[in-house]
């Protein structure tokens, strides 16, 4: 009997509801955002502190990619303040 299923993203696989799948996969682009952005523009980690008003072991996390540390308020702001713009589009769900 083949039980297999099949989902849209990793995280509607792995997380215990679809709130928190949607959570996450915000988080997920957020911080993916962040780093290309801080990769993109060769700043240090602790310029990158100083700009988002964060400690430098903050921005490792956030550069090794530690999605459980960050909330949403948290990378939105972090997102701002690297001059960055966030759009949200709210669909009805499939």
């Amino acid at each position: 009997m083949n039980t297999s299923q099949r989902f849209v993203s990793v995280w509607d696989a792995i997380e215990d509801t679809p709130e928190e799948a949607e959570n996450m996969k915000l988080r997920s682009a957020l911080m993916t955002a962040l780093k290309n952005h801080l990769v993109r523009s060769e700043m240090s980690q602790a310029q990158a502190a100083r700009l988002f008003g964060v400690t430098q072991p903050r921005i490792s996390d956030l550069m090794r990619g530690k999605i459980n540390l960050f909330g949403l308020d948290a990378l939105v702001n972090m997102a701002a303040a690297a001059g960055l713009h966030v759009e949200m589009r709210v669909l009805e769900a499939a």
